[in-house]
């Protein structure tokens, strides 16, 4: 009965249905990203073990020695998707300059298998048979603690580090979505969002001991920057750079095992061999491929097009019926048929209903400062500045643990050809002079 009440399969019911339970969901998601980490570190242990090691130590532990070449022969053998086909020759090299040995090589050490007859065979071509008259020998490898084992080539294969891009973006995936779900372990949607907002708006704010008022944000973090032509220059809330990051590595750590497999289907049918079930469980990873560059491409041509927008300020934080000036630049290469920038006051609220918790945000006060319309950015910025008087019965910031209000400098741009953009600037209004409200 306990393990039933801490573990349910379905939350409550809502009407003629259920929801679904979070903590079943949570441990779901967490065993597939755990299933996604385990089976990449398989992966590379794997490929580290086949193929890495045994070409580490050809290069730095296997003895040159001249060998002849006594016979040659292309061995046959079934593999998954046909015949392969193995050049195999047999040499006689002495070991330690002494001990005459004679041995079947794989000419490397993976074993040289080729899916037709002819590359084997070129290779095989490049030797030839020893003879008295012609003294002909060629450089082998053998390994000192078997000298059985004996190569007629060394070096890397890039095709083996190619290879390594499945395993990685699998470790990449599986332990980033598996501390993703940790973290979000028995929260709500809405208590995620929550602690995201004021984790963001201790970062700007920093509510320390502010003497007399100690849940109005000191926003220390928002007066670092000295601007080039007023005293500060605000910090943008929600900076785009770390999304699109993730997004690249995103892409890159998934489309480049796709990448691999669509390898081996091309492959298959250039061989003749059509590997269907492979081909049609790779369709679906390479949509998804396609659409997180498409995403990608996307924002990122937004970003650079629309350019940068800076906004500097006078003085902060801010009295209530002080009169402030703003300057505000707007890079890029672009028209935008309207700009408008504006003080905007948020109420957020953080309540619990039943056993989850809730957030609500809502617009409570909006006053527009700047508005043009037309706005052609060509070769040099846009710049102009502006005037913000604050209102005088103005609520001050405030933070505390289920309740803020926060007051935001947005703007706004309509650019033709784009998407709508909006950059928004948190600022601090402080009490009343005389704690008047």
């Amino acid at each position: 009965m306990n393990l039933a009440r801490a573990f349910r399969y379905y939350g409550k019911k809502r009407g003629h249905r259920r929801t679904g339970s979070p903590k079943l969901g949570s441990v779901g998601e967490a065993i597939f990203f755990a299933a996604l980490l385990l089976l990449g570190c398989a992966g590379l242990v794997w490929l580290f073990s086949t193929f890495v090691v045994p070409e580490w130590r050809v290069n730095h532990e296997f003895i040159e020695a001249p060998c002849k070449v006594l016979k040659t022969e292309i061995v046959e053998s079934m593999g998954k998707d046909g015949m392969l086909f193995a050049p195999r020759l047999t040499l006689e090299y002495n070991i330690d300059g002494k001990t005459s040995m004679r041995s079947e090589s794989r000419y490397d050490v993976h074993g040289g298998y080729f899916d037709n007859r002819d590359s084997a065979r070129a290779v095989l071509n490049d030797f030839r048979l020893y003879t008295r008259s012609r003294d002909n020998r060629y450089p082998c490898w053998y390994d000192p603690s078997d000298p059985q084992l004996v190569v007629l080539t060394r070096g890397y294969g890039w095709w083996v580090w190619v290879g390594f891009t499945v395993p990685v973006s699998f470790v990449i995936i599986g332990a980033g979505g598996l501390i993703y779900a940790l973290l979000r372990w028995g929260k709500s949607v809405e208590r995620r969002a929550a602690i995201a907002r004021r984790a963001s708006a201790r970062r700007l704010f920093h509510t320390g001991d502010n003497g007399d008022y100690p849940f109005v944000p000191q926003g220390a973090d928002m007066t670092n920057s000295p601007g080039t032509k007023l005293k500060f220059r605000l910090p943008m809330a929600g900076a785009a750079g770390w999304a699109l990051f993730g997004m690249l590595t995103f892409c890159v750590a998934w489309n480049g095992a796709v990448t691999v497999l669509i390898v081996v289907v091309i492959r298959g049918f250039l061989a003749g061999h059509a590997d269907w079930p492979l081909t049609l469980f790779v369709i679906p990873f390479l949509a998804i491929g396609i659409a997180a560059i498409v995403c990608f491409l996307r924002r990122l041509l937004t970003a650079a097009g629309i350019g940068p927008t800076r906004l500097e300020i006078s003085d902060h934080p801010l009295q209530p019926g002080d009169l402030y000036r703003l300057f505000l630049t707007q890079t890029g290469r672009l028209r935008i048929k309207l700009l408008r920038v504006s003080l905007v006051c948020e109420e957020a609220a953080t309540y619990r209903q039943g056993t989850n918790a809730r957030s609500e945000t809502r617009e409570v006060y909006r006053q527009e400062l700047f508005r043009q319309e037309d706005v052609d950015i060509v070769d040099q910025p846009f710049e102009t500045e502006i005037e913000l008087t604050v209102p005088r019965r103005a609520m001050h910031s405030f933070a505390a643990e289920h309740n803020e209000i926060n007051w935001t400098l947005v703007v706004d741009g309509e650019p033709a050809g784009w998407q709508h953009y909006r950059r928004a600037f948190p600022v601090v209004i402080s009490p009343a002079a005389g704690g008047q409200p």
